[in-house]
């Protein structure tokens, strides 16, 4: 079998299993309409894994399986923290009520006060991961950090990787460098130990990761505050997240129809289980399924669209808008390759700027293969936007490219290589050779 076509999976953990079907059961016994799955994996545990286990086992059952209420609310109150209560409020101390240098162009007076008050919300939204986390990690699914964290608030109790490139976006706003740099440390040592940046913090999010946008979070910091420091300490990191996304599974070989080979990129999740966050959800959908490797294949595609950052959006349906066509390892997309080409930017600068010619100049090779490659592959000049790429089969060891299989829907993700320079410049320049030719009669 070829190598791509290798079922990665990540092994779970006992403490992720035993979380799911406490999950099971307390959808049975407490169901809802507003019951949150995710609650019951991110409770940390007060005693090890085999008493609690041992204590769960002995609950009495209803004749469907289900625990009298009671007893379960008794269980958990005995045996488990809150979700949430392992990460504890932090003060950030870069934090001022009106820094100096806040948005400098805003000066309607109503404006200036809301968006003070948005600025206030890093107060509310900043914590750092509780001792017991690192002392006691076989009780938490919560992973330890080095650094202070920001969330994204309710349910979203952890770091998630592509919203952190939003949130530095608007701590440098806010002048709050520090509390962007520890974000970028923590993001480094989720390389450092997994090899990529994690879909988010926890360890149920150990098989797949987010849009990679680490290295915009690292320039917009560099841009801000010309941290030299940061850039040497996160380049060996950004190159082994660079190798993750260049791994077998998620690259692949086109030919085009001018009988030029390229080299793109997908999301691939490693996992072929319900995600430990939704199972009871995942477990419905499956059911639609009747054979083992279908089913296992559905979830493959689930977490592989929550690694896109686009769970769950009819772009990555064959038949949409039915839920269970989702065929995410399926598209190359547009986004993903413009944040590697980005990364690829990004990585030549950070290596030109700390002295190591030679990588600097290896990575403009691979932005421009890139380039060429997109514009080849996704460039739609009827539509004038870049469009997501179907395969027809995901072994394949050379893809030939057919013009029927690209995706001809509309997606804000069709735009996003004009926010890479390359692209943009380009644009650019047809806009200019256009004009001109108008302006001449041409």
């Amino acid at each position: 079998m070829a190598s791509h076509c290798v079922m990665a999976v990540t092994p779970s953990t006992p403490l992720l299993s035993f979380l799911e079907r406490l999950q099971e059961t307390a959808f049975e016994t407490f169901a809802h309409s507003n019951f949150d799955p995710k609650t019951y994996v991110d409770m940390p545990l007060k005693s090890a894994l085999t008493v609690t286990e041992d204590a769960f086992q002995k609950l009495p059952r209803n004749a469907n399986g289900s625990v009298p209420v009671e007893d379960l609310k008794r269980f958990i109150e005995a045996y488990f923290e809150g979700a949430g209560d392992d990460l504890v409020y932090r003060d950030p101390q870069d934090f001022v009520p009106e820094p100096e240098g806040f948005l400098p162009k805003v000066n309607h007076p109503q404006v200036r006060a809301w968006a003070l008050q948005v600025h206030s919300l890093w107060k509310n939204l900043s914590r750092k991961i509780s001792g017991a986390v690192k002392a006691q990690p076989d009780l938490h699914t919560l992973l330890p950090l080095p650094g202070s964290v920001v969330i994204p608030g309710s349910r979203f109790r952890e770091v998630y990787y592509w919203d952190s490139y939003w949130v530095i976006r608007g701590l440098l706003a806010s002048k709050m460098h520090d509390t962007a740099k520890a974000i970028v440390t923590n993001l480094i040592s989720l390389i450092d130990k997994y090899g990529f940046v994690l879909n988010g913090a926890r360890a149920y999010y150990t098989n797949r990761s987010q849009p990679p946008l680490l290295s915009a979070m690292i320039y917009e910091i560099y841009n801000s505050t010309g941290d030299l420091e940061l850039v040497k300490r996160s380049l060996p990191a950004l190159l082994k997240e660079y190798e993750f996304w260049n791994s077998d599974i998620h690259k692949l070989t086109i030919l085009d129809d001018q009988g030029c080979t390229h080299t793109l990129n997908r999301y691939y999740a490693k996992w072929d289980k319900p995600r430990p966050e939704s199972s009871i959800m995942d477990k419905a959908s499956a059911s639609n399924f009747s054979s083992v490797s279908e089913k296992q294949q559905f979830y493959r595609e689930l977490a592989s669209a929550a690694e896109s950052g686009w769970d769950f959006s009819t772009r990555w349906m064959r038949n949409p808008p039915n839920f269970t066509t989702l065929a995410t390892t399926s598209v190359i997309p547009v986004d993903l390759n413009a944040f590697l080409l980005g990364m690829e930017l990004n990585i030549a600068l950070f290596a030109k700027v700390t002295g190591d010619n030679s990588t600097a100049e290896r990575f403009l090779e691979n932005s421009d293969l890139r380039k060429k490659a997109m514009d080849s592959i996704f460039w739609n000049a009827n539509k004038k936007q870049w469009l997501d790429y179907w395969l027809s089969s995901t072994c394949e060891e050379v893809h030939v490219w057919k013009n029927e299989h690209q995706n001809q829907n509309v997606f804000a993700s069709n735009f996003v290589p004009l926010w890479m320079k390359p692209f943009y410049s380009g644009m650019l320049d047809r806009y200019a050779i256009t004009s001109t030719l108008v302006a001449t009669g041409k």
